[in-house]
């Protein structure tokens, strides 16, 4: 490379420059000192396609290496950059033109096609395949012609086609025409990956036929191997070689073909950085850290995989005894200081104080091994842990934000997120003007906290798209123009522009500190599941391209040992044997290969163990059975599931009081709890509820629950009283209420805020959830079933770390804060109503996805002593052996539809309702009155057969001709 007085060459080919007017635009640090052979062909080739003036696609398989050779060809060039993420989420508008509002007044800002296009700029387009389809047609004409229609007026011209016109009319002229001239330097580089091969939209012909390609695949392996050398000076060579000849080889077409993921190369740059830190870790470990296989496929996958990590004498991690491969905590730590001077440890996290942390994390010896990995890897690059639910991910990412002295900022991600929820939000100024609001997650990069975002299994790939750029480059551009650089860049930058700060900032660029870091958390991928496959559940999440963002850790499941030692340090009264009993079940039910006993072993997560034990430390007398019953809400499973727990469990029952409240104390059962004295006593529910047995037993065990803390969720059929309850429970507490009911189309912004518009402005109000935060009221959620369990599981920060963000940027938080904050009332609650999962009920499955947040409740129908004394008290003229006939006929529906001979289940509501009626007119005869319940099914022939049976069993002449009244008369 020779550089002269303005001109740049690459091998014979040389180019101009020109001196560019916004210069802090211009890429800064992407051009190392050794240009590898292959680099500097494909920048000649990019250069000798600039000066054809033709525009640029760089395809190749997934991670930043095409991004990092457009923007070392830009700052060789000295052009300014005009960069755009494509997601799901970017529209028209993203790229021409957006509508703003200014004291009243409508106008258009222009977004980054058009600053290229009329600023000479190039304007790099990522991740075509990501954009929805026939949203790229806008700019055909662009690239084509150079030319565009925009939406205030304005026509973008080629340079050739204005420069005619203006030898012909005056420049005047021309600006009254609104005729803008396309600078002769505007140029588009895209970047894409190659789609039958990765996931995405296929480019469409008449876009693709606009640009010139050029296939960008990994550096041959020497270069590779050099650039390798240089980064790990302490690596044996031959080490270093053997892990760049099994990423080769897993990224081969055959490894393809066995279906094995790309290998992500271009991570073992920061995998070298930590072995060369820590040469006693075994490659196996690094591997794994790289390349989770094992999270990812199944058995022969797997198998595939270990067969080449033999082959090239990879498998050592048995080999090392198993001391020397962990490395102690406060060894990590010691080192970590030795270090702190270096810039690639955050500068700026506090002194490092050893493990002697929060009292509510105890620590294991599994716990421990992996906070030493994470913070060797965090060194090097950002983390994702991955990890079944409840097995303690959110504790572990505190405690390690705790020990490194990082402020933390939780991201709750949700599957319909788009990217401006990532980013940056809309909303207007009190005086009508539209404003972009920064998301958490760009204040945290600003900041430098932890970010964690929690649930990146469940967000779309075409939105986490965007932010690939931030977690390989620390770059981003916002919609707003704002830019925000690498903090090495950032300085370079000031230095060479002799900018301040100040300068920068009104030029919207700022610096990204240079200790935030990325901890993602996820549950593991299906194994084998269709990465295309739609339903949530099954989702494949990991693909090639987030194998590329991040270095990945599992948590293992806690051994027996460990797991108990947990439980004793947290719930320290519980009662041993309990507790022995207790974990000998889950750990039984988690070994065994069967899927029902693992489906119930899901349901008995580390977090739920301790909350039963939680539970059972204040309450000793009560049965494991139950609590285990109530966590896996057996009442509802399977037949199969139910009789397998049944079998590793020995039932007990017992009897109960009724609820009496004396002298401002509630007793219900052994239960009491005083009585709340609430400000706002219209909130407090008042219900018509006749008491029986079976609902104050729910109420019991709902108090324990309530005065230990825990948020309540009521599971059961539709009709058993599950409302009732609630507000039954409600009214002899003495709690005001919120109330909301979910739907189908409840979205994350519903939940925090209803907008109203108030002289022409828009202006949100709390929603029941935050008028409950705020006020200690209790929230009651019903149907919960019904709403995406994208939306509802947002609701998992709330109960878990009290934490939420609104959708207007507020957050709530459980202790006092800034401004902007609103603090979580210590009274606030919330109580849970669902359906149970499962057919007939159309919901979705709350308990599946959230159930161990809660502390599950299941209501069932009333025994018939309970039920007929309740019919007694809504229909005390109705003859008692109508009743009688009644109660039997439901029972046996009820154990009909439990065994799946009809799929309804018949509720207590049903039969509340024909009492209703018949104590009313009680000269209408039984079996006229019946079939305001069993029309329903009178047109589908098999069910009202074995309908009519039952009722003829017990008497009741149903199906007879409607003439033939007198049967009915007893």
């Amino acid at each position: 490379h020779l550089h002269f007085s303005g001109t740049v060459k690459i091998g014979e080919i040389s180019y101009k420059l020109k001196t560019p007017r916004n210069p802090e635009l211009v890429p800064v640090k992407y051009i190392s000192d050794s240009l590898p052979q292959t680099v500097a062909q494909h920048l000649r080739w990019m250069m000798q396609k600039d000066l054809l003036g033709q525009d640029v696609f760089l395809i190749g398989p997934p991670g930043p290496f095409r991004r990092s050779l457009a923007m070392q060809y830009l700052e060789l060039t000295k052009r300014e950059v005009e960069y755009v993420a494509l997601s799901r989420d970017t529209t028209e508008t993203d790229l021409k033109q957006r509508r703003e509002i200014r004291s009243g007044t409508a106008f258009y800002i222009d977004q980054c096609a058009v600053r290229a296009a009329t600023q000479g700029r190039v304007l790099v387009l990522e991740g075509l395949e990501k954009a929805e389809r026939n949203v790229l047609p806008v700019l055909n004409n662009l690239l084509e012609n150079r030319e565009m229609q925009l939406e205030d007026g304005r026509f973008l011209m080629s340079a050739e086609r204005y420069d005619k016109l203006l030898q012909e009319h005056t420049k005047e002229e021309l600006d009254t025409w609104k005729i803008v001239r396309v600078s002769e330097d505007f140029r588009v580089i895209a970047l894409g990956l190659p789609v039958p091969k990765y996931k995405g939209n296929p480019l469409d012909p008449p876009l693709r036929s606009r640009f010139q390609a050029r296939d960008i695949y990994y550096l041959p392996f020497k270069d590779q191997l050099e650039m390798l050398y240089t980064a790990g000076p302490n690596i044996a060579a031959e080490r270093v070689s053997q892990l760049l000849s099994l990423a080769t080889t897993l990224c081969s077409q055959e490894s393809s073909n066995l279906g094995l993921p790309d290998f992500p190369v271009d991570n073992l740059l920061p995998a070298l950085h930590v072995l060369n830190a820590f040469p006693m870790l075994s490659s196996q470990q690094l591997l794994q850290r790289l390349y989770p296989y094992s999270s990812i496929l199944g058995k022969e996958g797997r198998s595939a995989v270990e067969g080449v990590l033999s082959r090239f004498e990879l498998l050592d991690g048995h080999r090392q005894p198993a001391p020397g491969a962990i490395l102690t905590l406060s060894v990590a730590l010691s080192w970590l200081n030795l270090v702190s001077v270096k810039p690639q440890v955050p500068a700026g996290a506090k002194e490092l104080r050893l493990p002697n942390s929060s009292p509510t994390f105890i620590s294991t010896p599994s716990h421990s091994q992996l906070m030493a990995e994470m913070m060797q890897s965090h060194m090097a690059k950002d983390i994702c842990l991955i990890g079944t639910k409840g097995c303690g991910k959110s504790v572990i990412a505190r405690e390690f934000a705790e020990i490194l002295g990082y402020s933390i900022e939780p991201v709750m991600l949700y599957q319909d997120m788009t990217a401006r929820d990532l980013l940056q939000q809309r909303y207007t100024l009190p005086n009508g003007d539209t404003a972009w609001r920064p998301s958490p997650l760009v204040t945290a990069a600003i900041e430098g906290k932890l970010l964690i975002l929690d649930g990146i299994h469940r967000v779309n790939l075409g939105t986490l798209a965007v932010l690939s750029r931030l977690l390989h480059d620390r770059e981003l551009d916002l919609y707003d123009g704002t830019r925000l650089l690498r903090w090495d860049r950032y300085q370079t930058l000031k230095d060479q522009l002799q900018f301040s700060d100040q300068q920068l900032q009104e030029r919207s660029i700022h610096s990204i500190h240079p200790s935030f870091r990325v901890l993602a958390l996820a549950e593991p991928p299906v194994v084998g599941a269709s990465a295309s496959s739609s339903s949530n559940r099954g989702q494949q999440w990991l693909s090639p391209e987030l194998l590329t963002m991040f270095l990945y850790h599992t948590v293992t499941p806690l051994a027996k040992a460990e797991e108990m030692g947990l439980i004793q340090g947290l719930t320290p009264n519980v009662p041993m044997e309990a507790a022995e009993h207790l974990l000998h079940l889950t750990h039984s039910l988690r070994k065994t290969n069967d899927p029902t006993a693992q489906s119930l072993a899901s349901s008995l997560s580390t977090r739920q163990l301790l909350r039963i034990c939680r539970r059972l430390s204040q309450y000793p007398e009560e049965s494991i059975a139950r609590a285990v019953n109530k966590a896996c809400l057996s009442r509802f499973l399977p037949s199969l599931a139910r009789a397998s727990l049944e079998k590793s469990l020995d039932n007990l029952t017992y009897s109960i009081s009724l609820g009496r409240i004396k002298e401002g104390v509630l007793t219900i059962g052994n239960v009491s709890a005083p009585v709340y004295n609430p400000n706002e006593k219209i909130k407090v529910p008042d219900v018509l509820f006749y008491d029986n047995p079976q609902h104050m037993m729910v109420m019991e065990d709902m108090l324990k629950d309530f005065l230990l803390g825990e948020h309540l969720l009521l599971v059961g059929n539709q009709g058993v009283g599950k409302n009732k309850i609630v507000d039954r429970f409600l009214h002899l507490l003495n709690r005001p209420r919120e109330y909301l009911q979910l739907h189908r189309d409840t979205t994350v912004q519903t939940l925090t805020l209803q907008p109203s518009v108030q002289n022409g402005v828009i202006m949100y109000e709390d929603s029941p959830l935050v008028k409950a935060v705020k006020l200690g009221h209790i929230l009651v959620i019903d149907e919960a079933d019904k709403a995406p369990t994208n939306v509802t599981c947002i609701l998992k920060t709330l109960v878990e770390s009290g934490e939420m963000i609104l959708a207007d940027g507020r957050r709530i938080i459980s202790a006092e804060g800034k401004s902007n904050t609103i603090v979580m009332h210590p009274d606030f609650r919330m109580l849970v109503l669902a359906n149970r999962p499962g057919f007939p009920f159309l919901g979705n499955d709350f308990f599946g996805a959230l159930g161990d947040i809660f502390s599950c409740h299941a209501v069932d129908n009333p025994k018939p002593q309970a039920e007929l004394a309740m019919l007694k008290q809504y229909g005390p003229d109705v003859p008692e052996a109508t009743l009688q006939k009644l109660v039997a006929a439901f029972g046996e529906l009820r154990s009909m539809a439990d065994q799946g001979t009809i799929t309804y289940p018949y509720s207590t509501r049903e039969v509340v309702n024909i009492v209703k009626h018949l104590q009313k007119f009680p000269d209408e005869g039984l079996a006229n009155v019946v079939r305001n319940v069993f029309d329903f099914d009178s047109y589908n022939k098999d069910v009202r057969e074995v309908l009519i049976e039952a009722l003829h069993k017990y008497g009741i002449p149903i199906g007879a001709k409607p003439s033939s009244v007198q049967l009915a008369k007893e």
